[in-house]
């Protein structure tokens, strides 16, 4: 077991502190005179430890590198001493009015040791409320580095001095009491640069180090150590407690909200405090999700892959009927971190994999509304119009071929059923926004299932109307995934459990509603059937870059890619497509185990990215998806396939 935060109090394995309130890594801004805006630059991060390197020169407490480096103005009060005992004065009390954290200032004495440190005793005595713990438990905490006296003479000073510790030094118990943390030269040990890996032998060394260290139940840190991504979770893995920082921006950039960037089926966070991941990105129609609650982020067991047996697969035989699984915001790191965590993926078995093109009509970045559109219709839209043109002109979609030709037409979404995506395979509108227009093409009982959440869209409208009621005259209106085959008919199924975040609890709740809508649509008629199912909150987790959800959600997804190839597979006459309308977050996957699924990914933006989305084909006419191409060929290609077929 390695140990973790040591100086926090926390002896833990590396999982719990991933959404702990806790910083995985205590941050230190090296050399941090060298900022553009020394003290205040890193403090804005919220970093642990600050280091100020300070010379005894005539007389003054001067910052600086080295000796020919000092100026008069850059004085250790002016520039650490003063900023400090105005926070406390602004804050309360505390280093920062929101957190009770301490902030550690790390000094290192550059002149004789002495009477440079009496002489910074002297100084931070006058401030008693600011450095001194036993006045204050938020008090700063002052740590020697540098030239530091030697451990017979840790005693001679106060006890709110503690100091920095050699890692092969034997201390008494004593003198160990006063060390706050242990520091050594990464250059002593390894020649790595931070690209790659470290070489197993120099990783020994400096595990030996590390183990050392915490075997005083002390934190550790390396100086003199590269410093990049990799470097940062390179240090996290091997238990190193302090990240030494040039760029405290970068570097607290990528451990804050560290919980969000890892996952690992099987690992609890064990943290009592209960967060929520939201965004502000969705639009009107899904503006009212919950968000990602970080109690319910965590799966106990995987879910099973469904082999297929590729008995139909790719055949030229007759299509009659087409199943497509659209995942929103689901790309190709997407899929891999589910594929990585869950060991496996029902979607990742399939053999006939193409690769479609994203781009809206208007714009090189595809919104859901476009990229919904141009997986229903064939036709490339604006951004924000759902299968319509620039004139508010009704684009027909594969809805109205199927219904054309006599075949029912199911719409399933785990989300809101006014969304983009859902709403393009029955709705016209150039607005996505107007879920009263959208809904309203609903009373024309093109389609025979519709299965979502958004109840308010039909009661509680902009309009005045109760869709609801008007409904009933063509529509069983139900309100449970249970109940879609209670009746005979066509069927509006609004379950509210469709739209909160997966998790342990509901994660089959997409996967039921698919084999349910397969049942529905084979009672409405014996000439085959079109359904569309979307996971819509993949898209979600992008936009909130919350990896644990994108990852629960993705295997929700593909629970329901699974039930549908068990159909295909039963009846021999199904294809099935696998894709997304655009990936969401930019997610890049850093760092794993393939061994326990562990999974690290950062995301670039919270917004959609005009990345190559892959398309996974199953069933008769697999063949037919797989190369490059826009988007809009999928439908011409589903509609090729299945155009004149004697049903």
């Amino acid at each position: 077991m390695k140990l973790k935060k040591i100086a926090m109090g926390l002896s833990a394995l590396m999982l719990s502190v991933w959404a702990s309130a806790q910083p995985p890594m205590l941050i230190h801004s090296h050399n941090d005179y060298c900022r553009r805006m020394p003290f205040y630059q890193a403090y804005a991060q919220g970093v642990h430890s600050i280091e100020a390197d300070v010379f005894l020169h005539k007389g003054k407490l001067l910052v600086g590198h080295d000796i020919e480096d000092l100026r008069d103005e850059m004085t250790f009060e002016q520039m650490y001493v003063r900023p400090l005992v105005t926070l406390f004065g602004r804050n309360g009390g505390k280093a920062w009015a929101d957190s009770d954290e301490n902030l550690q200032l790390l000094v290192e004495l550059k002149s004789e040791t002495e009477p440079t440190l009496k002489a910074v005793v002297k100084m931070l005595r006058k401030y008693p409320s600011v450095f001194d713990p036993s006045v204050n438990r938020h008090a700063v905490r002052i740590a020697i580095t540098g030239n530091v006296p030697s451990p017979e003479e840790f005693s001679e000073y106060p006890e709110w001095i503690a100091f920095d510790g050699q890692w092969d030094e034997d201390y008494t118990p004593e003198q160990l009491e006063r060390i706050a943390l242990v520091s050594a030269n990464f250059r002593n040990f390894s020649k790595w640069k931070g690209k790659g890996s470290i070489v197993e032998s120099e990783a020994a060394k400096l595990q030996e180090v590390i183990d050392r260290v915490h075997a005083w139940n002390k934190p550790v840190r390396f100086w003199g150590a590269p410093e990049g991504i990799t470097v940062y979770y390179t240090f996290w893995n091997m238990g190193i407690d302090y990240m030494n920082t040039d760029r405290p921006e970068q570097c607290a950039e990528f451990y804050n909200d560290f919980g969000n960037k890892n996952f690992q089926i099987g690992a609890k966070n064990p943290s009592e405090s209960s967060r929520v991941t939201g965004t502000k990105r969705l639009d009107k129609a899904t503006r009212n999700f919950s968000g990602f609650q970080s109690e319910k982020m965590h799966l106990s067991k995987g879910i099973e892959v469904y082999q297929p047996s590729f008995l139909n697969d790719g055949a030229l035989s007759r299509v009659r009927n087409v199943i497509l699984l659209i995942g929103d915001g689901m790309g190709l790191e997407q899929i891999m971190a589910g594929l990585y965590a869950n060991h496996g993926l029902s979607l990742a078995t399939l053999k006939h994999i193409g690769f479609q093109r994203t781009h809206a009509l208007n714009a090189f970045t595809t919104d859901s509304a476009a990229a919904g559109s141009a997986l229903a219709t064939g036709e490339s839209h604006n951004n924000r119009h759902i299968s319509a043109t620039g004139d508010n002109v009704p684009v027909p979609s594969l809805s109205d071929f199927f219904v054309a030709n006599g075949c029912p037409v199911g719409v399933v979404t785990l989300g809101d059923v006014s969304d983009a995506t859902p709403a393009a395979f029955y709705g016209h509108s150039t607005e996505r926004d107007n879920s009263d227009i959208l809904t309203a093409y609903l009373t024309d009982g093109c389609i025979d299932l519709l299965c979502g959440s958004g109840i308010a869209k039909f009661t509680k409208r902009e309009d005045g109307r109760n869709l609801a009621e008007e409904l009933e005259a063509k529509y069983s209106f139900v309100r449970s995934v249970d109940a879609i085959n209670a009746r005979e008919g066509k069927v509006i199924c609004i379950d509210e459990q469709m739209g909160e975040a997966a998790s342990e609890e509901n994660l089959p709740l997409l996967a039921q509603a698919t084999r349910e809508a397969i049942r529905k649509l084979q009672e409405r008629s014996d000439n085959g059937f079109f359904l569309m199912v979307e996971g819509a909150k993949i898209d979600y987790a992008g936009h909130a870059r919350c990896l644990p959800g994108s990852v629960i959600e993705t295997l929700s997804f593909d629970l329901a890619v699974a039930e549908a190839l068990k159909f295909a597979d039963s009846n021999g006459e199904t294809l099935v497509i696998v894709t997304a309308d655009h990936e969401t977050g930019g997610l890049m996957l850093l760092d794993g185990d393939e061994k326990t699924g562990r999974v690290m990914g950062v995301y670039v933006t919270d917004d959609h990215t005009p990345a190559l989305i892959p398309v996974f084909a199953y069933g008769p006419g697999a063949r037919e998806f797989m190369g490059c191409y826009r988007n809009t060929e999928i439908p011409h290609r589903i509609k090729a396939l299945t155009e004149g077929n004697d049903r």
